[in-house]
């Protein structure tokens, strides 16, 4: 613990750094390469795993089950329609929940008697519905729209809290990065998109948007008097403030993903609650992706946008030149 703070300690002076505005280029470039493979992979793959909220079907719901094996599930609907991939799992202690492609009424009949059958349960146990896809459809629609409308409104205040548009665009364009290369990640590894899925990934927004803005409020400390000064370059500075912040960004992401580790294996997987892992699945991804986009794209991206300002490179210069003058006084008394 000692050592970790003496290494927040030396960041934070300066005597310890690491070049994230420096690498931008390569930053850039791995981000450019991530989205372009998270825009064609749900193209080449078909599109994502939509749930049954979202594409339709026919749902079961078995209670009071003695045995809640969910492979018993599965093997008794392929038992009945052997060209359908179930998705079986447990909502409860004693709960089963099924979940098929639409059915016929002669086939819902069957899988019904089947898992009455396979779950030792009674005909009261077991409640059959049919899902369309006009819900799901809703649930899109409304999070295009709060997704529009989050990032709209975040942009607007950035520009106004932190009185500049380029820092506004570049937290836009970070939060961007962690929506396709989230939503890529999800098709890649064909995780189910559910309603739960939904919420987590709309969640995760404020919780990038919320690392950006504590970086970007020390650059702006650390660049106040950055016209007049000649301590160190406008790259520098912004990069000084993301190692300032790089122990806090890291303790936060810890903070924030330690519980959430703990509801998706322990809760989803071991204990089989589905709608919890769809839930913590896509908070756990997005606040990695949300943690590293901070650091790597949006910081360093606000540094290269306003590296072409002609006051700043006459900083610079002054920078240079005073460096290059504590080098020779250096050398001479050496």
């Amino acid at each position: 613990m000692a050592s970790f703070a003496n290494f927040g300690n030396e960041l934070y002076t300066g005597s310890r750094s690491y070049g994230f505005v420096a690498r931008r280029k390569i930053w850039f470039t791995i981000a450019a390469v991530l989205v372009v493979a998270s825009i064609l992979v749900p193209v080449l793959r078909g599109g994502f795993n939509l749930g049954i909220e979202f594409k339709g079907g026919s749902e079961f719901t078995v209670s009071n089950v003695k045995d809640n094996s969910t492979l018993k599930g599965e093997q008794a609907v392929t038992s009945i329609v052997a060209s359908t991939i179930p998705r079986v799992t447990k909502v409860a202690g004693n709960t089963i929940q099924v979940q098929t492609d639409k059915l016929s009424d002669d086939e819902t009949l069957k899988v019904k008697s089947a898992l009455e059958q396979t779950y030792g349960v009674t005909d009261k146990d077991v409640a059959s519905t049919f899902i369309g896809p006009t819900w799901g459809a809703d649930v899109t629609r409304q999070a295009i729209i709060g997704l529009i409308a989050f990032v709209l409104l975040a942009a607007i205040l950035m520009a106004f809290y932190f009185r500049t548009w380029k820092m506004s665009v570049a937290a836009i364009l970070g939060l961007l990065f962690v929506i396709i290369t989230t939503a890529g990640l999800y098709a890649a590894s064909d995780f189910e998109v559910t309603p739960s899925a939904i919420i987590g990934f709309l969640t995760i927004l404020g919780y990038s948007l919320y690392d950006t803005v504590v970086v970007f409020d020390k650059i702006r400390e650390n660049t106040s008097d950055i016209k007049t000064s000649s301590r160190r370059s406008f790259a520098d500075e912004v990069n000084l403030a993301v190692n300032q912040t790089l122990v806090r960004s890291i303790n936060t992401m810890m903070v924030a993903i330690l519980p959430v580790a703990s509801v998706l294996f322990i809760g989803s997987y071991l204990l089989g609650a589905g709608t919890l892992r769809d839930l913590s699945l896509s908070l756990f991804i997005g606040i990695i992706i949300s943690t590293l986009s901070t650091i790597f794209i949006a910081a360093p991206l606000y540094a290269a946008f306003r590296a072409g300002e002609p006051e700043l490179r006459k900083q610079e210069k002054r920078v240079e030149s005073r460096r290059a003058a504590a080098l020779e006084e250096q050398a001479a008394t050496a």
